[in-house]
């Protein structure tokens, strides 16, 4: 097991208008660690009031950050990259500790957050609109994008660092002021973000952060109606209720919801890169991704020879300490993640072959967090656990007959985010690439892996078929405006004759 330093818990209100304040409620609750169970710090348990405030101090910054030009709005992002780079370790150690994923991961999470302010920085030069020929001469025709005013973002924890940077960056380079609420759980992770953006020069009021629950911060920021966009991502329950409650309003929201991404691999694979794929795939994070892989579909051809050598690299890996750079995989994230994962196990168990797996480890350090063994299902299609998204260590592997066979299979489900396909024929992965109904196709990779230049996004119950980073980041939080300019100093008009 790792070393760990006693820290001294530190305690944080909500930061409104550049000021750390309690709440209103006078009321605290608990980050704690998901291996451990110390407690990492403390945070204010806000309500609707204190939301009501950060919106005050939004909506009064907006006209100066709006005015601000955009490149030196990227100045500030960049500027914030490089804090980030060079606190990197203890950033990811941060992620380690709040959320679970090992340390390698926890820092490629802060390395995926720098990657991509330094990316959507250089969009404050871009910012592109479109020009067009008139119909008519000596008339001009363009768009320009604006920004929306005061949006809110809410963001889960299985990314906390990366997710809130994602939309942070690009509603910030678009001039939009925000109100920010963390999932409450790695509350942590978001706060040592803010800390960076003060640093880095931000202005008070241009991002605030309350912490608190999603029924009483999390509803005000989506029904106020000078909240004008909302951002969110996590599950779908509680999409659905935030489209909803966004509708009434005639608000925009952008979903990134669930996800059940099928790693298809066909009898010409290299079988060797295709089990590092679904390793890696299905149980990095402890399968806590939304990209993650939870249903393989094997050839039959190269089925029993897979799966097997699938199971024997399973049963080797090492659970335990994320904070140990020889662990594999670490905790899920709170008990709650356990024990609803626990019982998609069980209902495996009665509707599908168990072969490795399928318990809670015990004894030691395991009994200060949840730790699960990788699990695998030789299951048939169809069933709860091959349909449903688990959030978990727990892999579903499908058997079938031929390439259109695994096509129709791995897209019989609700959702529609990543697929991966392994094969050396260029002919089947170009039909996978058009026939797989998800937002993100990889080639001969795993179902995990986005860069930040490319959009980011799925179909179906994924979400509301928006996209995040990439070319497409500022999509949601700009509003294109159309500019007429008539140079021709008489009244012209359009789609009517000329009677001249």
């Amino acid at each position: 097991m790792a070393v760990r330093e006693a820290v001294a818990v530190k305690t944080y209100g909500n930061y409104i208008n550049g000021q750390w304040i309690p709440s209103e409620s006078g009321q605290w609750f608990e980050s704690k660690s998901p291996v451990t169970g110390d407690v990492l710090a403390k945070f204010a348990k806000g309500t609707r009031a204190d939301a009501v405030r950060a919106i005050d101090a939004a909506e009064a910054a907006f006209p100066a950050w709006s005015k601000m030009p955009p490149p030196k709005r990227g100045l500030i992002l960049l500027r914030a990259a490089q804090i980030m780079r060079a606190r990197k370790d203890d950033l990811g150690a941060v992620v380690s500790s709040e959320m679970g994923k090992v340390i390698a991961e926890g820092k490629g999470d802060v390395q995926e957050a720098i990657d991509f302010l330094e990316y959507i920085s250089g969009e404050g030069r871009r910012l592109l609109g479109e020009t067009t020929p008139s119909e008519l001469p000596n008339k001009f025709c363009m768009t320009i994008r604006r920004p929306i005013g005061v949006v809110g973002c809410i963001t889960p924890w299985n990314f906390p660092m990366a997710i809130p940077i994602w939309k942070i960056g690009a509603a910030l380079i678009s001039g939009n002021t925000i109100i920010f609420k963390p999932a409450s759980i790695t509350p942590l992770c978001v706060a040592r973000l803010v800390e960076i953006f003060e640093e880095a020069g931000l202005p008070p009021g241009v991002l605030n952060y309350v912490t608190g629950g999603g029924g009483t911060v999390g509803m005000e920021i989506v029904e106020n109606p000078r909240v004008k966009s909302i951002s969110f991502t996590g599950g779908v329950p509680a999409g659905r209720d935030i489209y909803v409650a966004a509708a009434k309003n005639l608000k925009p929201v952008e979903l990134e919801l669930g996800g059940k991404n099928p790693q298809i691999v066909m009898d010409d694979a290299n079988l060797e890169l295709a089990l590092d794929g679904v390793l890696f795939g299905a149980f990095g994070t402890a399968g806590q991704r939304c990209t993650a892989t939870s249903r393989l579909i094997l050839h039959e051809k190269v089925y029993d020879q897979f799966l097997k050598a699938l199971v024997a690299r399973a049963e080797s890996f090492v659970v335990g300490d994320p904070l140990d750079p020889h662990t594999d995989m670490g905790p899920v994230a709170d008990h709650a993640a356990g024990e609803s994962i626990m019982e998609y196990i069980e209902i495996g168990k009665k509707e599908a072959k168990l072969v490795t797996g399928g318990y809670r480890l015990t004894g030691g350090m395991y009994d200060q967090g949840f730790f699960i063994k990788p699990t695998i299902f030789e299951t048939k299609h169809g069933t709860r656990i091959s349909t449903e998204e688990i959030f978990g260590p727990v892999l579903s592997v499908i058997k079938v007959r031929d390439f259109d066979e695994a096509i129709r299979v791995a897209n019989d489900v609700e959702y529609g985010l990543s697929s991966s396909i392994y094969t050396h024929d260029v002919n089947l992965a170009f039909r996978a690439m058009e026939e797989l109904e998800t937002g993100i196709t990889y080639i001969n990779a795993p179902t995990i892996g986005a860069e930040v230049h490319l959009p980011f996004g799925g179909v179906k119950n994924t979400g509301n078929g928006g996209r995040e980073a990439g070319t497409s980041a500022i999509d949601e939080f700009t509003e294109l405006k159309t500019v007429f300019v008539d140079y021709s100093n008489r009244l012209q008009k359009a789609q009517i004759e000329d009677e001249k």
